[in-house]
């Protein structure tokens, strides 16, 4: 799933590992092999080790101070890491030094959007939409960035450029360009801009009967019909996203989702979300870490266990002490212990 314009024990140990893995493919690199630094940084990012990346990144800048790609990856490390100060500043580099590239103004935009939701703060807002815009006439097949514009067109106040006119302008633009990709704006349009559900509700099924091969329109439905309640769909659209590809790790977190609303407290419940924690770092765009302990609490708590609940719950608001409704479930399991 997208992320919107918004660590643990196993993960601590995975980061460790993986950071000394960093310093390993670094010391392999010649002096001065800049390229060869982005890439091990670019692969311990995808292994979710961001101060790995980070620290092989500020080598590269301090060896090099125009790469707008080592700038770049720095921006994104420093947003995984929810550090939207950093970001902004090297994503500012970054596009400072490529300005035509549009993926580096859009993620740009991003990290204006983390921190101005961070510090409710108008004119970075303000910058939120100017960068999106500048990714989409920088590129206008960019539809990642048409995304993100909609979104804040759709969720931004009307005094920092919401607006939901042009949000309508993303989707007719998204869905000449990709009619699967298309559903999916539409389908958040109908929803989010209209409070449509029954609108919504045809395209996200219309995502259902296309057969794609890319599995995110699928998890956006699966998202749409968990929200709604229709937990006969969202097993529906699981079902395709597997047969998109059955590897992906977010197919766990969501099926043990599935069967918890569902009621079934399938066994493998645990094993599910205990596996997507162990095996995935913490990503911007994938369910959360602090949303897996949440459900995990959940299931524990259906099944009247309720010490190992409360112990998931606190997790949960370790990694994100914003989450209410689990704040909520913890306050009324501590009230009613003996």
């Amino acid at each position: 799933m997208r992320s919107r314009l918004k660590i643990m024990e196993i993960i601590f140990g995975m980061l460790i590992l993986g950071l000394g893995c960093g310093a390993v493919l670094e010391a392999a690199w010649p002096a001065g092999d800049v390229s060869g630094l982005v890439q091990s940084a670019r692969h311990d990012f995808a292994l979710g080790n961001y101060i790995g990346s980070i620290k092989s990144l500020q080598s590269a800048v301090s060896q090099s101070t125009a790469n707008a790609e080592a700038f770049f990856w720095l921006g994104r490390s420093y947003y995984e890491l929810r550090d939207y100060d950093n970001a902004v500043v090297h994503a500012e580099k970054a596009v400072s030094l490529d300005n035509r590239n549009s993926l580096y103004h859009q993620w740009l935009g991003r990290a204006y959007g983390g921190k101005a939701d961070r510090e409710r703060s108008f004119f970075l807002a303000k910058k939120v939409k100017k960068e999106l815009q500048e990714a989409v006439r920088l590129n206008p097949s960019n539809i990642e960035a048409r995304l993100d514009l909609e979104d804040f067109c759709l969720n931004a106040p009307w005094i920092v450029g919401g607006s939901k006119d042009e949000a309508r302008d993303q989707v007719d633009a998204i869905s000449t360009l990709d009619p699967i990709q298309g559903h999916v704006a539409r389908g958040k349009f109908d929803w989010e801009g209209m409070k449509r559900a029954d609108l919504a509700d045809t395209e996200y099924r219309q995502i259902l009967n296309s057969k794609t091969d890319n599995i995110e329109p699928y998890l956006e439905a699966i998202a749409f019909f968990q929200k709604q309640n229709k937990l006969s769909d969202m097993q529906a659209a699981i079902a395709e996203a597997g047969r998109a590809n059955d590897r992906d790790a977010r197919l766990e977190f969501f099926q043990a989702v599935q069967w918890i609303l569902s009621g079934s407290e399938s066994s493998r419940v645990e094993e599910y979300l205990k596996s997507y924690l162990a095996s995935t770092p913490e990503r911007s765009d994938w369910p959360s870490h602090a949303a897996a302990r949440e459900w995990l609490g959940r299931s524990y708590e259906a099944q009247g266990k309720r010490a190992e609940a409360a112990e998931q719950y606190r997790a949960s608001l370790d990694l994100e002490p914003g989450r209410k409704e689990v704040l909520s479930r913890l306050q009324k399991l501590e009230k009613a212990s003996p």
